[in-house]
């Protein structure tokens, strides 16, 4: 989502597909129902009232839960008291920018093909930020934590359940374009490769 850390090694429930897998298991992982997808929509319209709050608190979680990620981000690397990311700028930033593609994804539910080349370009832009799929699936489960107490009676297994679905789709497409890009690069003489970025911040 824009960075090198947009998940990590997946709950299994957010279904990451590691290397083994190959590109039908990634792209196995089902779409959003008619009715998950009214459900993501009409839950959006609240979340997204406070999108910079969910995005800061969304990577502090992540941070928390999986201090690893923090090695992905040059800038947060070093920085052992969370409660400094908080107040980060930079990492306003980054979670506002991941926030933007949860929107795109939003919008784009009824259009699927729009959202799938749209989440495809996000894997292709993660190969080159050195971000390899194994770390993606971690924020949908961040996410979640996130917003569940903005949502508070609003939110239900059910919705919680459309949100998983999203997230397990899109992390399946994001992979795929990750992989379709590292095969693109192998297949260039290493003059015609551009440099990947160590990290996204």
């Amino acid at each position: 989502m824009g960075c090198a850390i947009s998940g990590l090694a997946a709950k299994a429930e957010f279904g990451e597909v590691t290397a083994e897998d190959d590109d039908a298991a990634a792209a196995a992982a089902s779409r959003p129902t008619e009715q998950q997808i009214r459900m993501i929509k009409d839950s959006w319209k609240v979340i997204r009232d406070d999108i910079a709050k969910v995005g800061i608190i969304m990577f502090v979680r992540l941070f928390e839960t999986h201090p690893e990620c923090k090695d992905v981000f040059f800038l947060f690397r070093d920085v052992e008291d969370l409660e400094k990311l908080r107040s980060s700028r930079e990492l306003r930033a980054h979670g506002l920018r991941v926030m933007s593609f949860i929107e795109k994804s939003v919008a784009r539910l009824e259009q699927l093909e729009r959202l799938e080349a749209l989440a495809l370009e996000l894997g292709k832009g993660h190969y080159h930020y050195n971000a390899p799929p194994k770390y993606y699936s971690y924020v949908g489960a961040e996410f979640i934590g996130a917003v569940q107490p903005i949502m508070k009676e609003g939110w239900t297994a059910e919705l919680e359940e459309a949100w998983k679905t999203l997230f397990q789709f899109v992390t399946g497409l994001m992979q795929r374009g990750y992989q379709a890009e590292s095969n693109r690069q192998l297949a260039l003489s290493p003059k015609e490769r551009p440099d990947k970025k160590s990290t996204a911040l």
